[in-house]
């Protein structure tokens, strides 16, 4: 056991990468498969898995992405109008606001595996397995728009007795964040988003194409480039195999998602937006929008705290997770 985990610990500052290409391309085909079932399928439906085996394998793969970390205080199932939110709770000392944690897709609350370090028994940590996505929660009504994401979120903190939280999410997690921010802004005490996808500006178009290319019946080597240009990082880091990988593509092959396109959030909604805004955008194959992004929102909410990372690609949380948490934590702090 203590050789397992020390080949996990030296793998993790690569395990970023991994996570970077799956959640690039699994956002892209999910983007491309969602524009297809509208026309097939136009009424909303509830996302599920697609056999008792794919989600048990999923579930391995959960549990070992998350053997290293501290127990949860709780392990709670919160219901809501759509379902129950699987939410997993670390009491903080630290006063104030909780923090609400939002994953990317087809990842749930392992995704912020190597983050959590930096802020468990600091502040109190809530982390969802998000709605109509891969992970424990359980869909029951369909979402009919990307906004009604936000419903589920703040029934979900009423449940757990919260009345403001931090907010902060990465990817699709930033999207839903930001929906979430707009239509219940009481609730929010800060936000923070990570490579938010589309709601600043539209995904590029190579991603929109190689993206394209991974749900095409080409071979393994044109697939494992496309991953490659999609995350921004080579063929031989796409092949790796770890925890991580193994859980995002259970998620992928055994989960069928019914999640709203995200749509992009407009220059009145972000000037209303009054809480505190942080967001943090890579600087290579970022999804967020990159410099244009960056530009944008600081024109329209100059108080923010908007930073481009050079050296970083969509998997910005993980790749800089060094200066990240002590950042958030401080965020945090400023704006108890």
């Amino acid at each position: 056991m203590m050789l397992a985990r020390s080949v996990r610990d030296a793998r993790r500052p690569r395990r970023g990468r991994w996570l970077l290409k799956a959640l690039a391309a699994l956002v892209i085909a999910w983007l491309v498969i969602d524009k297809a079932a509208s026309i097939v399928a136009p009424e909303p439906r509830v996302g599920h898995w697609r056999s008792a085996e794919a989600q048990e394998a999923y579930s391995i793969a959960y549990r070992e992405v998350m053997a290293d970390l501290p127990a949860p205080t709780r392990v709670l199932d919160v219901q809501t109008g759509h379902g129950s939110i699987h939410v997993l709770e670390w009491v903080g000392e630290e006063a104030g606001p909780p923090v609400l944690l939002v994953p990317g897709h087809s990842s749930g609350a392992p995704m912020w595996s190597e983050n959590l370090p930096a802020w468990i028994g600091k502040r109190t940590v809530y982390a969802f397995d998000p709605l109509a996505d891969a992970g424990f929660s359980a869909q029951r009504r369909p979402l009919r728009g990307f906004d009604e994401q936000a419903e589920w979120i703040s029934q979900a903190l009423a449940g757990l007795g919260v009345d403001r939280a931090h907010v902060v999410g990465h990817s699709f997690g930033s999207a839903t964040a930001a929906a979430f921010a707009v239509r219940h802004p009481e609730q929010v005490a800060s936000l923070a988003l990570l490579e938010p996808v589309i709601v600043l500006r539209p995904l590029p178009a190579s991603a929109l194409f190689w993206g394209t290319v991974t749900q095409l019946p080409v071979p393994q080597s044109l697939q494992d480039r496309a991953l490659a240009e999609i995350g921004g990082t080579t063929v031989a880091e796409v092949q790796e195999r770890t925890p991580m990988s193994v859980m995002i593509d259970a998620a992928a092959s055994g989960y069928s998602t019914e999640m709203p396109l995200p749509r992009e959030i407009t220059d009145a909604e972000w000037r209303g937006l009054d809480m505190p805004l942080r967001v943090d955008i890579a600087g290579a194959q970022s999804l967020a929008g990159g410099q244009d992004a960056v530009d944008r929102l600081r024109r329209l909410r100059p108080d923010a705290a908007v930073t481009l990372w050079p050296a970083a690609t969509h998997s910005l949380p993980m790749q800089e997770r060094a200066a990240i948490g002590p950042a958030l934590l401080e965020f945090w702090q400023t704006n108890s």
